[in-house]
């Protein structure tokens, strides 16, 4: 499989832009399920459109090589010339999410070589997604790649919900041990 994931039509103002200096670099927050809690696709490789408030395509451009990935491409997007005319962004990935101890988090791995079918596949899927084309009434088939949704809340609200879910989760868990005894 040649993409792992994407993110369709996330808003640059939901990005954690950070500050200058080391350890101030900022996030760019996805999830799958709130309960799993936020992955950070900074670091992400693959390519990405940018758009505008009416969601007309503006750009597009990959992230990866070299240094520059998903975050540091959205960025430098923020003070060159395209800087004020986007506002929301496409993005498709090609480092896949894994299970790190209790949570996920993204994984800078070699892609393999996938079979023709797949990455004609993911190419129409990609176009289809990013360009939206009247015409085209099936979607693209993205086959096992999962889709993220944008995480829209601040970093410390966002470990916040994620502890009460899991203290509601533990709480459920407790009421379903207690109705098996009865």
């Amino acid at each position: 499989m040649l993409f792992q994931n994407y993110g369709l039509f996330w808003h640059a103002d939901h990005i954690q832009w950070g500050s200058r200096g080391k350890g101030n670099q900022g996030k760019l927050l996805g999830y799958r399920s709130v309960r799993a809690g936020p992955i950070d696709f900074r670091k992400q490789r693959g390519v990405y459109a940018l758009y505008d408030d009416n969601y007309q395509l503006l750009y597009v451009g990959q992230a990866g090589y070299g240094n520059k990935r998903l975050y540091d491409r959205l960025d430098n997007h923020m003070t060159d010339h395209l800087a004020e005319r986007w506002q929301r962004f496409s993005w498709f990935g090609i480092d896949p999410v894994q299970k790190a101890g209790k949570s996920l988090a993204l994984v800078q791995t070699e892609p393999v070589t996938p079979q023709v079918n797949h990455v004609l596949n993911h190419l129409e899927a990609i176009l289809i997604a990013a360009a939206e084309p009247r015409l085209n009434r099936q979607g693209g088939k993205f086959g096992e790649a999962q889709q993220f949704q944008q995480w829209e809340v601040d970093e410390v609200e966002s470990e916040e919900i994620v502890l009460r879910l899991q203290s509601v989760e533990a709480g459920l868990n407790e009421l379903a041990v207690k109705l098996k005894k009865l």
